[in-house]
């Protein structure tokens, strides 16, 4: 008999979380997303960038634990323990596990849902927990929370979700320290936070500030006691930050070389939108693509709740000076969404690039917390209090209504009409006190966040599951065979990608990445390479035979046939096309047997003479021929044998040439005719700007480019083995095109390969690699003096030559490199620790201990 009071007694809890998941999950399987049909969740970031990580996150755990610390998946090989703090320290993401390959779709919607069940439930424990409602009622506040206007618009964010279900534990804990003195429930639930993603754990201390200030003011003390309060939670606080200083040291270090270093940062005040617009944001459904790049707050939290918090500065029993603090928080949290300098401060100092105001589910957990110490069951309205919120929520609806708002372009006249009948409701759920109909007051509540998920959600695009799941399988596929094939090191050249976080997903080595923590030097070699790159994202997908044998690229994947997926980038390379065949399945691989392994011996001449040109061909071409000590060209400016203009004036000069139409309305072309030479491969320099303003067809097949580059990259447009004449179409998408960086090389592959040769003479020798291991041994030349290394000049990488520590050299900014004496054979190893990781895991230590012997539990 016990068994079913224990379930009864819980059975608000548990409504608390299911009732999110049977909302959302209803909404999934409305618009077929897999696993209920032939659609995913997969949008934006979280299709593009996160599934691959999530990949990597199985393969990391279930096979290859050391890549945890550095992987040869993240571009040409990168640092982990940084990046996974920011992405895949939620324990949640273990459920994972279970969605291999075409299936992870599926498993990122169940992680989604759960996310919502527990922001849920956690809100719910709290409300309950300190006594602000009863166990059913408390549902009309803690789903509202868990389907907030921010959770829904960020619902794509997957990694910052926990937030909503931790915000609530540490703020439990903070009044657990403020009204009882017991500091380890604060303790623990702010170490957790951090852990899991200190980025959002970072704005919920900052939140934790004003929170303190408004309790302090609740209750009537004196300044003694307030600042002994005062003192135990800075001390608390900080002893989280120490107890979490094996995840924090080793990523504030890695941010310091990587994201840290994009963007300036300018705290100049000024007003980064019309502050009017964070009106239309009280309305439900206001979010679209538009609103993703640059848009206002989404703390859309239902009718209900906004008219409770409002009511707080009235009705609230609460004391004045505590309601003048609240005003004043809620004040400066919706300030910060438009002053520039507030912004900063919330954001780590740094604006962001896409998703802005990333802290406002704080502004919408303030709401539902004030409307929760407001809106209590014995709570009777006046006619003035009715009047007022009628008041307002009637000039709210008449001014998104008039022309004030068409600046507002997803406010939709239907959305206002459908917000305003909300408000009605609410405002009878607010009049009808009797206990009897209580479930009105919660079906308001969460009818109303419903209909927002349900407008919100319904502006977004999704990436069909079809293309998701059969590429992704083509990629697993092909790299489980690779592997039984070729089991020494290597890295892979692709002519498609679909996101620039394939290696990941496919657990290849390769030379792509998208991550907020890659480090500017790589992509300023990619860009010195010809390769596409930008803040935060590289790609390897315009290599020549020069980088592909520098760089490692034994095997090249190339879709056989016309393939059921899409991909974004689609560069052909025909100077692989005579290349051994190794494999096929929907890739057909070929082998390269030019390419040098992940060390070799090579002459120092990089140390002091470095490359500095900024031509691409140019650039390449001069590091490989310092490391092999050849003053040879391999490269060859080359004419067109032929160009022709329609619509456009004849130019007799192409490189830097702008190009207008003759006619504005109609199509503009300029065809180029190039005659390859037999055993010269056939290059095309394209500067960023015909990226973004042109479209290429070579022989009739159009190439799919990357939007945009930081520099020129290079097409590789002919084969060594090519005779027939190559016609290139460069078709304008706009009225004037700059021919920035155009033209053609030809690759001379006698004189490459000869220099080749000289660089595969001495090769290390791995007998031993793991993702942060390497050892092997490697006997120079006569004339070689410095063992050269692809291995991405990340600190936290250590040397060992025969047992013995040794320096390692940066060379050409980029790749690490070793000072060996020739002709002797050398046991060569290298280790990656990620700085500051011994450092870290000792404060962390020592916090524990201090925590668990001096903080009341």
């Amino acid at each position: 008999m016990r068994l079913p009071r224990f379930r009864w007694s819980h059975a608000s809890s548990w409504a608390s979380f299911l009732i999110p998941i049977i909302l959302m999950g209803s909404y999934f399987w409305g618009r077929q997303m897999a696993p209920f049909g032939p659609h995913s969740i997969l949008t934006v970031d979280l299709g593009q960038q996160y599934v691959d990580f999530f990949a990597y996150y199985r393969q990391a755990l279930l096979h290859d634990p050391s890549s945890l610390l550095f992987s040869w998946q993240k571009g040409l090989g990168g640092e982990m323990w940084g990046t996974n703090a920011y992405y895949l320290l939620s324990p949640l993401n273990l459920i994972l596990l279970a969605f291999p390959g075409r299936s992870l779709s599926s498993g990122i919607l169940i992680l989604t849902l759960l996310k919502y069940g527990l922001a849920s439930l956690s809100m719910h424990h709290l409300i309950t927990h300190q006594r602000l409602q009863g166990p059913w009622r408390a549902l009309a506040f803690s789903v509202p929370y868990a389907m907030s206007g921010w959770m829904i618009a960020n619902q794509l964010n997957l990694l910052w979700l926990d937030i909503l279900w931790l915000l609530p534990l540490v703020i439990n804990g903070l009044l657990t320290l403020l009204t009882t003195n017991r500091q380890r429930p604060y303790w623990l639930a702010l170490t957790i936070t951090i852990i899991i993603n200190y980025y959002m754990a970072y704005m919920v201390a900052l939140f934790t500030l004003g929170f303190v200030l408004w309790h302090l003011a609740l209750v009537k003390q004196s300044w003694r006691q307030r600042w002994k309060l005062i003192l135990k939670y800075i001390t608390t606080s900080l002893l989280a930050v120490g107890t979490s200083a094996v995840i924090l040291l080793p990523t504030i270090y890695a941010l310091t070389i990587s994201k840290g270093t994009y963007h300036a940062t300018n705290w100049h005040w000024r007003l980064e939108y019309n502050p009017i617009k964070l009106i239309g944001k009280l309305i439900p459904g206001t979010f679209n693509f538009d609103q993703m790049p640059t848009g206002q707050p989404n703390f859309y939290v239902g009718m209900l709740m906004l008219m409770g918090a409002l009511l707080y500065f009235w009705r609230s029993r609460d004391r004045w000076n505590a309601k003048i603090i609240a005003a004043l928080w809620l004040i400066f949290l919706l300030a910060s969404c438009v002053i520039a300098p507030f912004d900063l401060i919330w954001h780590l100092g740094q604006f962001p690039v896409w998703y802005p105001d990333r802290f406002s589910f704080l502004i919408s957990f303030w709401l539902v917390w004030l409307a929760a110490r407001t809106l209590k069951p014995g709570l009777r309205l006046t006619g003035l209090d009715i009047g007022i919120l009628f008041i307002l929520l009637s000039s709210l609806t008449a001014f998104c209504l008039s022309p004030l708002a068409n600046s507002m372009t997803y406010l939709k006249p239907e959305f206002i009409w459908t917000g305003y009948v909300i408000g009605i409701l609410s405002l009878m759920a607010l009049l009808l006190t009797d206990p009897q109909v209580k479930f009105f007051f919660i079906l308001v509540a969460v009818a109303d966040v419903t209909f927002n998920a349900t407008l919100t959600l319904n502006n977004l695009s999704y990436i069909s599951q079809s293309d998701f799941a059969n590429y992704t399988q083509a990629l697993q596929t092909t790299s489980r065979q690779q592997h039984r094939l070729d089991e020494t090191w290597y890295r892979v050249a692709k002519t498609v990608s679909r996101t620039k976080d394939d290696p990941m997903q496919a657990n290849i080595n390769s030379g792509d990445e998208f991550s907020s923590t890659l480090p500017p030097q790589m992509a300023k070699l990619m860009t010195h390479l010809g390769q596409p790159a930008g803040d935060g994202v590289i790609s390897y997908i315009s290599g020549t035979s020069v980088t592909d044998s520098l760089l490692g690229m034994k095997y090249l994947w190339q879709p056989t046939t016309k393939q059921p997926w899409e991909t974004s980038v689609d560069l052909p390379r025909p100077d692989w096309h005579h290349q051994p065949r190794a494999l096929q399945t929907s890739f057909k691989v070929t082998r390269n047997p030019w390419t040098l392994p992940l060390g070799f011996g090579a002459q120092d001449n990089l140390l002091t003479q470095p490359v500095k040109t900024g031509d691409p061909i140019r650039y390449q071409e001069q590091l490989y021929q310092r490391l092999a000590g050849t003053n040879q060209s391999f490269f060859n400016v080359a004419n067109f044998n032929q160009v022709n203009f329609k619509n456009l004036p004849p130019t007799t000069q192409i490189t830097g040439s702008m190009l207008v139409k003759q006619n504005p309305h109609q199509a503009a072309t300029m065809t180029l005719i190039v005659q390859p030479r037999r055993g010269q491969s056939s290059y095309l320099t394209l500067g960023n700007q015909i990226l973004e303003h042109a479209e290429i067809r070579v022989n009739g097949r159009r190439y799919d480019l990357p939007n945009s580059s930081l520099g020129t990259i290079v097409l590789n447009v002919a084969g060594p083995n090519e005779t027939k004449p190559v016609k290139i179409i460069v078709r304008l998408k706009n009225e004037s095109l700059w021919l920035q960086n155009m033209s053609l090389y030809q690759l001379d592959q006698l004189k490459f390969r000869h220099a080749a040769q000289k660089l595969q003479r001495a090769p290390w020798r791995l007998t031993h690699a793991t993702s942060n291991y390497l050892t092997g041994s490697v006997k120079l030349a006569s004339h070689q003096t410095m063992l050269m290394t692809t291995i991405p000049a990340t600190p936290g990488w250590h040397a060992f030559v025969d047992g013995h520590p040794r320096p390692l050299i940066k060379v050409a900014n980029a790749f690490w490199a070793l000072k060996l004496s020739p002709q002797q054979r050398h046991q060569v190893t290298m280790i990656f620790i990620p700085p500051f990781l011994g450092l870290g895991m000792l404060i962390t230590l020592i916090s524990l201990w201090l925590g668990r012997r001096y903080l009341k539990p």
